[in-house]
Protein backbone atom coordinates (compact mmCIF):
# COMPACT_ATOMS: atom_id res chain seq x y z
CA UNK A 1 0.00 0.00 0.00
CA UNK A 2 1.67 3.65 -0.67
CA UNK A 3 2.08 5.88 2.01
CA UNK A 4 -0.04 8.82 2.20
CA UNK A 5 1.54 11.89 1.13
CA UNK A 6 3.06 14.54 3.56
CA UNK A 7 0.25 16.95 1.87
CA UNK A 8 -2.42 14.33 2.49
CA UNK A 9 -1.30 14.08 6.03
CA UNK A 10 -1.32 17.65 6.34
CA UNK A 11 -4.57 18.27 5.39
CA UNK A 12 -5.83 15.31 7.84
CA UNK A 13 -3.83 17.39 11.00
CA UNK A 14 -5.60 20.54 10.17
CA UNK A 15 -9.13 18.83 10.20
CA UNK A 16 -8.62 17.37 12.94
CA UNK A 17 -7.10 20.38 14.88
CA UNK A 18 -10.14 22.37 13.33
CA UNK A 19 -12.89 19.54 14.22
CA UNK A 20 -11.30 19.06 17.92
CA UNK A 21 -10.42 23.11 18.65
CA UNK A 22 -12.17 24.80 20.97
CA UNK A 23 -13.91 27.87 20.96
CA UNK A 24 -11.64 30.71 22.86
CA UNK A 25 -12.40 31.01 26.53
CA UNK A 26 -14.50 27.67 26.29
CA UNK A 27 -14.03 23.90 27.75
CA UNK A 28 -15.39 20.99 26.53
CA UNK A 29 -17.73 19.26 28.49
CA UNK A 30 -17.88 15.02 27.87
CA UNK A 31 -22.18 14.34 28.22
CA UNK A 32 -23.29 10.90 29.97
CA UNK A 33 -25.74 10.30 32.47
CA UNK A 34 -26.79 11.52 35.88
CA UNK A 35 -29.22 11.71 38.62
CA UNK A 36 -30.47 14.87 39.67
CA UNK A 37 -30.28 15.54 43.27
CA UNK A 38 -33.44 17.68 43.25
CA UNK A 39 -36.28 16.76 40.66
CA UNK A 40 -39.91 15.66 40.01
CA UNK A 41 -39.08 11.95 39.65
CA UNK A 42 -35.44 11.18 40.34
CA UNK A 43 -34.89 9.90 36.98
CA UNK A 44 -31.75 9.06 35.12
CA UNK A 45 -30.72 12.15 32.72
CA UNK A 46 -28.86 12.08 29.78
CA UNK A 47 -26.34 15.37 29.05
CA UNK A 48 -25.17 15.30 25.61
CA UNK A 49 -21.41 16.31 24.75
CA UNK A 50 -21.41 20.52 24.50
CA UNK A 51 -19.22 23.24 25.41
CA UNK A 52 -19.29 25.87 28.36
CA UNK A 53 -17.40 29.23 28.71
CA UNK A 54 -15.13 28.97 31.56
CA UNK A 55 -15.88 31.88 33.34
CA UNK A 56 -19.26 33.91 33.85
CA UNK A 57 -20.19 37.05 31.56
CA UNK A 58 -18.26 39.78 33.42
CA UNK A 59 -19.28 43.71 33.24
CA UNK A 60 -16.58 43.93 31.01
CA UNK A 61 -17.96 41.47 28.23
CA UNK A 62 -21.89 42.91 28.45
CA UNK A 63 -20.74 46.07 27.92
CA UNK A 64 -19.08 45.38 24.75
CA UNK A 65 -22.99 43.49 23.85
CA UNK A 66 -24.68 46.59 25.04
CA UNK A 67 -22.36 49.39 23.04
CA UNK A 68 -22.96 47.12 19.94
CA UNK A 69 -26.84 46.42 20.32
CA UNK A 70 -28.39 49.70 22.02
CA UNK A 71 -31.72 47.71 22.39
CA UNK A 72 -30.40 46.31 25.62
CA UNK A 73 -29.04 49.57 27.24
CA UNK A 74 -30.81 50.45 30.44
CA UNK A 75 -32.90 53.19 29.02
CA UNK A 76 -34.14 51.58 26.23
CA UNK A 77 -34.88 47.66 27.15
CA UNK A 78 -38.43 47.36 26.72
CA UNK A 79 -40.40 46.77 29.99
CA UNK A 80 -41.74 43.17 28.68
CA UNK A 81 -38.17 42.15 28.72
CA UNK A 82 -36.35 43.52 32.27
CA UNK A 83 -37.54 44.82 35.19
CA UNK A 84 -36.62 48.32 36.55
CA UNK A 85 -33.67 46.78 38.48
CA UNK A 86 -31.92 46.26 34.98
CA UNK A 87 -28.47 47.24 35.01
CA UNK A 88 -29.01 49.35 38.22
CA UNK A 89 -25.43 49.09 39.26
CA UNK A 90 -24.31 50.49 35.98
CA UNK A 91 -23.55 54.44 35.87
CA UNK A 92 -23.09 54.51 32.48
CA UNK A 93 -23.73 52.52 29.00
CA UNK A 94 -20.44 54.82 27.55
CA UNK A 95 -17.56 54.29 29.95
CA UNK A 96 -16.42 50.65 31.16
CA UNK A 97 -14.71 53.13 33.47
CA UNK A 98 -18.04 53.95 34.93
CA UNK A 99 -18.29 50.13 36.01
CA UNK A 100 -17.07 49.66 39.41
CA UNK A 101 -16.01 46.59 38.98
CA UNK A 102 -15.48 45.56 34.79
CA UNK A 103 -14.29 42.27 36.15
CA UNK A 104 -17.06 41.19 38.09
CA UNK A 105 -19.49 39.55 37.09
CA UNK A 106 -22.53 40.85 35.16
CA UNK A 107 -25.71 40.97 37.49
CA UNK A 108 -29.03 42.39 37.03
CA UNK A 109 -29.61 41.38 34.13
CA UNK A 110 -33.07 39.55 32.69
CA UNK A 111 -33.25 35.99 31.36
CA UNK A 112 -34.08 37.67 28.02
CA UNK A 113 -31.19 39.75 28.10
CA UNK A 114 -28.76 37.04 29.22
CA UNK A 115 -30.50 34.39 26.32
CA UNK A 116 -29.87 37.46 23.84
CA UNK A 117 -26.32 37.90 24.84
CA UNK A 118 -25.63 34.25 24.36
CA UNK A 119 -27.25 34.03 20.82
CA UNK A 120 -25.24 36.99 19.65
CA UNK A 121 -22.42 35.39 20.20
CA UNK A 122 -23.29 31.98 18.29
CA UNK A 123 -24.65 30.38 22.24
CA UNK A 124 -27.21 29.69 23.84
CA UNK A 125 -27.87 29.29 27.81
CA UNK A 126 -26.89 26.10 29.20
CA UNK A 127 -30.15 23.98 30.57
CA UNK A 128 -30.41 23.46 34.37
CA UNK A 129 -29.34 19.53 33.43
CA UNK A 130 -26.13 20.67 31.75
CA UNK A 131 -25.36 23.08 34.12
CA UNK A 132 -26.05 21.36 37.37
CA UNK A 133 -24.16 18.46 35.35
CA UNK A 134 -21.23 20.68 35.41
CA UNK A 135 -22.19 22.09 38.63
CA UNK A 136 -21.86 19.24 40.77
CA UNK A 137 -17.85 18.75 40.14
CA UNK A 138 -15.41 20.01 42.55
CA UNK A 139 -11.22 19.94 41.70
CA UNK A 140 -10.60 16.29 41.36
CA UNK A 141 -14.35 14.31 40.56
CA UNK A 142 -17.16 15.05 38.37
CA UNK A 143 -19.73 14.22 40.71
CA UNK A 144 -18.61 15.24 44.41
CA UNK A 145 -21.85 15.66 45.97
CA UNK A 146 -21.26 13.05 48.35
CA UNK A 147 -18.52 15.21 49.60
CA UNK A 148 -18.99 16.74 53.14
CA UNK A 149 -16.20 19.49 52.03
CA UNK A 150 -18.08 19.98 48.53
CA UNK A 151 -21.29 20.65 50.09
CA UNK A 152 -19.99 22.70 52.74
CA UNK A 153 -18.17 25.28 50.43
CA UNK A 154 -21.57 26.38 48.47
CA UNK A 155 -23.30 26.65 51.80
CA UNK A 156 -20.41 28.63 53.28
CA UNK A 157 -20.73 30.62 50.14
CA UNK A 158 -24.63 31.19 50.79
CA UNK A 159 -23.71 32.73 54.00
CA UNK A 160 -20.74 35.59 52.44
CA UNK A 161 -22.28 39.19 51.76
CA UNK A 162 -21.40 40.41 48.48
CA UNK A 163 -19.29 37.88 46.41
CA UNK A 164 -21.45 39.39 43.05
CA UNK A 165 -18.52 42.39 43.25
CA UNK A 166 -15.85 39.66 43.33
CA UNK A 167 -13.94 39.55 39.85
CA UNK A 168 -14.67 36.55 38.08
CA UNK A 169 -11.78 33.65 38.56
CA UNK A 170 -10.58 33.87 41.39
CA UNK A 171 -12.56 30.29 42.78
CA UNK A 172 -10.85 27.43 42.20
CA UNK A 173 -11.67 25.69 38.34
CA UNK A 174 -13.64 22.45 38.72
CA UNK A 175 -12.20 19.25 37.03
CA UNK A 176 -13.48 20.25 34.14
CA UNK A 177 -11.58 23.31 33.73
CA UNK A 178 -14.57 25.68 35.13
CA UNK A 179 -14.53 28.59 36.92
CA UNK A 180 -17.30 29.91 39.46
CA UNK A 181 -19.81 28.05 39.43
CA UNK A 182 -20.29 28.11 43.29
CA UNK A 183 -18.84 30.89 45.18
CA UNK A 184 -19.87 33.97 42.96
CA UNK A 185 -23.47 34.33 41.58
CA UNK A 186 -26.07 32.57 40.87
CA UNK A 187 -26.66 31.78 37.09
CA UNK A 188 -29.24 31.59 34.94
CA UNK A 189 -30.63 28.74 32.59
CA UNK A 190 -32.45 27.99 29.71
CA UNK A 191 -35.39 26.45 31.51
CA UNK A 192 -34.88 27.83 34.43
CA UNK A 193 -37.46 26.52 36.35
CA UNK A 194 -39.07 23.77 34.70
CA UNK A 195 -38.29 21.37 37.33
CA UNK A 196 -40.60 22.88 39.69
CA UNK A 197 -43.52 23.06 37.58
CA UNK A 198 -47.26 21.24 38.34
CA UNK A 199 -47.17 18.98 34.88
CA UNK A 200 -47.21 15.16 36.00
CA UNK A 201 -43.48 14.96 33.84
CA UNK A 202 -40.22 16.43 34.74
CA UNK A 203 -39.94 17.91 30.83
CA UNK A 204 -43.39 18.98 30.91
CA UNK A 205 -43.05 22.29 30.20
CA UNK A 206 -46.53 23.06 28.67
CA UNK A 207 -47.99 23.76 31.89
CA UNK A 208 -45.81 27.72 31.86
CA UNK A 209 -44.40 27.50 28.35
CA UNK A 210 -43.11 30.97 28.77
CA UNK A 211 -41.12 30.68 31.67
CA UNK A 212 -42.42 33.54 33.46
CA UNK A 213 -43.26 31.71 36.82
CA UNK A 214 -42.38 28.73 39.29
CA UNK A 215 -45.09 26.51 41.37
CA UNK A 216 -44.45 24.41 44.12
CA UNK A 217 -41.56 22.13 45.27
CA UNK A 218 -41.29 18.52 44.25
CA UNK A 219 -39.62 14.94 45.19
CA UNK A 220 -35.84 15.37 45.82
CA UNK A 221 -33.47 12.38 45.81
CA UNK A 222 -31.53 14.06 48.42
CA UNK A 223 -33.97 16.31 50.51
CA UNK A 224 -30.63 16.57 53.35
CA UNK A 225 -28.90 18.21 50.05
CA UNK A 226 -29.91 21.70 50.78
CA UNK A 227 -27.52 23.15 48.78
CA UNK A 228 -29.20 21.96 45.40
CA UNK A 229 -32.27 22.38 46.85
CA UNK A 230 -31.77 26.37 47.57
CA UNK A 231 -30.57 26.58 43.57
CA UNK A 232 -34.15 25.35 42.27
CA UNK A 233 -36.01 27.06 45.21
CA UNK A 234 -34.65 30.58 43.25
CA UNK A 235 -35.30 29.43 40.06
CA UNK A 236 -38.74 28.58 40.80
CA UNK A 237 -39.03 31.94 42.44
CA UNK A 238 -38.23 34.05 39.56
CA UNK A 239 -39.89 35.29 35.81
CA UNK A 240 -37.88 35.63 32.95
CA UNK A 241 -38.12 39.69 33.31
CA UNK A 242 -36.39 39.42 36.77
CA UNK A 243 -33.06 41.34 37.39
CA UNK A 244 -31.20 40.39 40.85
CA UNK A 245 -28.04 41.65 42.22
CA UNK A 246 -26.44 37.95 43.03
CA UNK A 247 -27.84 36.69 39.28
CA UNK A 248 -25.62 36.61 36.59
CA UNK A 249 -24.91 34.20 33.34
CA UNK A 250 -22.46 31.90 31.53
CA UNK A 251 -23.36 30.48 27.50
CA UNK A 252 -23.00 26.84 26.11
CA UNK A 253 -22.52 25.81 22.50
CA UNK A 254 -23.94 22.66 21.20
CA UNK A 255 -21.39 20.46 19.62
CA UNK A 256 -21.89 20.11 15.73
CA UNK A 257 -22.75 16.40 15.01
Amino acid sequence: MKAPSFRLMFVLLVFQMEFYAQPEGMVFIKGSRYIPLYGRDSTVVEVNDFQMDVYPVSNADYMAFVQKYPKWQKNNVISLFADKSYLSNWKSHSELKAIENPNSPVTYVSWFAAKAYCECQGKRLPTVDEWEYVAMADETTKDARNKPSYNQQILTWYETPRTNQNAIGKTQKNVWGVYDMHGLVWEWTLDFNSVLITGESRKDVDKDSNLFCGSAAVNATDLMNYAAFMRYAIRGSLKAKYSMKNLGFRCVKDILK
